[in-house]
């Protein structure tokens, strides 16, 4: 027995797409093969290359030929757990965005509307409906997701979301990476100063103690919270612990791209107002852009973000789903079609900031994000002749096998899931 032997092997791949470490070039190997040991990648490149870790008795070799191999994509904002839904709400905004007739209708609106619905659901039943989502988007090739909370406002709300966060990363192969979101909005009960208090003085130390997530992030917008509000919120979040990441800019600017760059965020998201001269502030500081097209086409938003001129300062960036009740998508193919189309970025650039990208935006780029020798092996093996085709074949599912951690979780082809 080849005790150097691969447990897994794609090989003949007509695309071996691995990516780059400086984020902007996309590598790509015909006839590639890619060898996987122990969780993670221990070589690539050609059959020559490979094929010595091969073992009869040890090693599973999967033939991809007329196939493309790619990473795992990497949904780095979403809103996994909520209750309910706001179907009735984007129907009719489907036709009029006019309140008075909204209100006429009966047809409630806004977080609000999910912040009841989710408060009222049980544990059992928002981890049930996250674990349905959840398990669609795996079976569409995303292995990493970054899921927030924010739709609670209230200190047990808030820790039930994030407990089922918990319990979604410890059942399911995807790796769950938490967000507090507790500052996405305030309580109608309770004055918006009394749950600055709240958030400040219980709710981070709290979700800090339990472990609940890594990150802290905030609405920084008008009509939410100012720049000054989330810097006081997300260095309470430092102090114990929680990295800082922000929403911003997506119908105002009022400070808070200027915010990221100078805390140096992990991530910047929306920024459909974002001005150059904060472009520059935030690629010179490293912080990633998240960039979510579905959002904009979901609420045909009146100023869609500006990628050029992201891509003129050299911003990193990455794309992601914001799977929430307002622009419900779980898929990241979905994703970099409308990218793509309507952003005017290249197939291998949405790619990229679909998976090295959204690495980087969850600080997890060392591990996750390419086809890297010592990454793990998080992999989809797509049923199409090239990368092109996923961005060409618009609305259906192209991927045939999801490999975890080196294991095989999706097969189309046999329905194993």
């Amino acid at each position: 027995m080849n005790r150097e032997a691969a447990d897994l092997v794609l090989a003949n791949a007509a695309e071996l797409v691995t990516g780059s470490e400086n984020g902007k070039t996309l590598t790509v190997t015909s006839q590639g093969w890619l060898a996987a040991r122990d969780e993670r990648i221990i070589a690539l490149g050609q059959e020559g290359d490979v094929s010595p870790l091969v073992d009869r008795e040890i090693t599973r070799v999967i033939d991809t030929a007329g196939k493309v191999v790619a990473p795992g994509f990497i949904d780095c904002h979403t809103h996994l757990v909520f209750g309910g839904s706001r179907v009735e709400e984007y129907a009719a905004r489907l036709t009029t965005d006019d309140p008075d007739e909204l209100e006429r209708k009966g047809i409630k609106t806004g977080i609000a509307v999910t912040v009841g619905q989710t408060r009222n659901a049980s544990e059992e039943e928002l981890y049930l409906a996250a674990e349905a989502r959840l398990n669609r988007m795996l079976a569409a090739g995303t292995t990493t997701v970054e899921s927030k909370s924010g739709y609670g406002l209230s200190p047990e709300s808030e820790i039930k979301i994030l407990k089922v966060n918990k319990l979604l990363d410890r059942n399911s192969p995807v790796d769950i990476i938490s967000t507090f979101l507790g500052a996405h909005g305030w309580p109608d009960d309770l004055p918006r100063e009394r749950y600055i208090e709240l958030l400040i003085k219980e709710m981070v130390p709290r979700v800090a103690e339990l472990g609940l997530a890594r990150f802290c992030d905030i609405w920084c917008d008008d009509g939410h919270y100012s720049a000054k509000e989330s810097e006081m919120i997300l260095k309470a979040g430092q102090d114990y612990g929680l990295e800082p990441k922000i929403h911003t800019d997506a119908y105002s600017y009022i400070g808070g791209s200027d915010l990221a760059a100078e805390m140096k965020m992990v991530s910047a998201d929306h920024l459909n107002y974002t001005p150059v001269p904060a472009m520059k502030k935030m690629a010179a500081a490293g912080v990633v852009g998240v960039l979510m097209p579905a959002l904009d086409f979901a609420v045909q938003h009146p100023r869609p973000f500006d990628y050029l001129a992201m891509k003129a300062e050299n911003l990193p960036i990455a794309l992601a789903t914001n799977l929430c009740p307002g622009c419900w998508t779980e898929s990241m193919q979905f994703v970099l079609a409308l990218a793509c189309r309507l952003y005017k970025m290249s197939p291998a650039e949405a790619l990229i900031a679909a998976t090295l990208g959204g690495a980087a935006a969850l600080g997890l780029a060392k591990d996750y994000g390419s086809l890297t020798v010592g990454k793990y092996a998080d992999i989809q093996v797509w049923d199409i002749p090239s990368h092109e085709h996923l961005v060409y074949r618009l609305g259906g599912n192209v991927v045939e096998k999801v490999i975890k951690k080196g294991k095989l979780v999706i097969d189309h082809l046999t329905g194993q899931d």
